[in-house]
């Protein structure tokens, strides 16, 4: 018994010092002459470069969701780096706040890009970041933006999309596509339309990207955040089966990305 509780202990203290091993940290930076104020995370135990992993924001912002999925990645043995789209002092508090910034730059897709492209930059930048083994993920609009971003041509190895709206008003745009797609939707998702979906694949298969479609039965909009808490009927709802599974893919997409690089 004796031996059980001083090894229970062991245990206990070495998980608390591997989670101690988290660091994060705010980065400001600029573009021109606005400031941005992103989220870095990594695990202080990992040697060597690691892969690094962009993490673009819902509609609202970077917040503590986006920081709590950029920890998680950290653990994984990614550095994770949460992009600021919006700028620094502009956090939106309403829906109707966050409808009219996000949609700023819905119409204005180089805008996103450029934005996006600087948010790479800045952990591309990072020391601890093999710069050959990128990811961008992105959540809501977030997604959108991840997808805007491989369609810049960015050099990186995979995007994935949680729950975003996967169209363009640019779909030539795919031909410039470096990396492989992995597109994570819901089944019963009302904010995005069926032809937004067959556009897309169309897009791809005309681009020769090679892309994936992974779809949750049930699952609406948002289907990841556990703060959505509303019931499915309104559109919008955590559903914690997508959540999981979702993650899941995203890990196996990325073991399959980095490890053939």
């Amino acid at each position: 018994m004796k031996l059980f509780s001083v090894l229970a202990i062991i245990i206990l203290t070495l998980a608390g010092t591997t989670q101690a091993q988290i660091h994060t940290e705010t980065v400001e930076y600029k573009i021109g002459n606005d400031t941005f104020e992103g989220y870095l995370a990594y695990d202080q135990a990992v040697q060597g470069k690691h892969p690094g992993v962009v993490i673009s924001h819902e509609w609202t912002g970077p917040r503590e969701y986006e920081r709590m999925r950029a920890k998680q990645l950290a653990r994984l043995g990614y550095v994770a780096f949460v992009p600021d789209i919006y700028g620094k002092t502009v956090r939106p508090q309403t829906p109707q706040e966050a409808a009219a910034e996000s949609g700023k730059y819905r119409n204005n897709r180089p805008l996103m890009r450029e934005r996006a492209r600087a948010g790479l930059e800045q952990l591309r930048m990072n020391k601890l970041v093999d710069p050959t083994r990128i990811a961008a993920i992105g959540y809501c609009f977030g997604g959108t933006v991840a997808l805007e971003l491989a369609r810049s041509g960015a050099d990186i190895a995979g995007v994935v999309s949680f729950h975003g709206n996967p169209s363009t008003p640019n779909p030539d745009d795919g031909k410039n596509i470096k990396a492989r797609v992995l597109v994570l939707h819901g089944a019963a998702d009302p904010n995005v339309p069926q032809e937004a979906l067959t556009s897309f694949q169309q897009e791809m298969d005309a681009a020769r990207v090679d892309w994936q479609m992974v779809m949750y039965g049930g699952a609406v909009h948002g289907f990841s955040n556990p703060k959505n808490t509303g019931d499915p009927s309104t559109g919008v709802a955590y559903n914690e089966a997508a959540d999981r599974r979702s993650w899941e893919d995203m890990k196996l997409f990325f073991d399959e990305i980095f490890k053939q690089q």
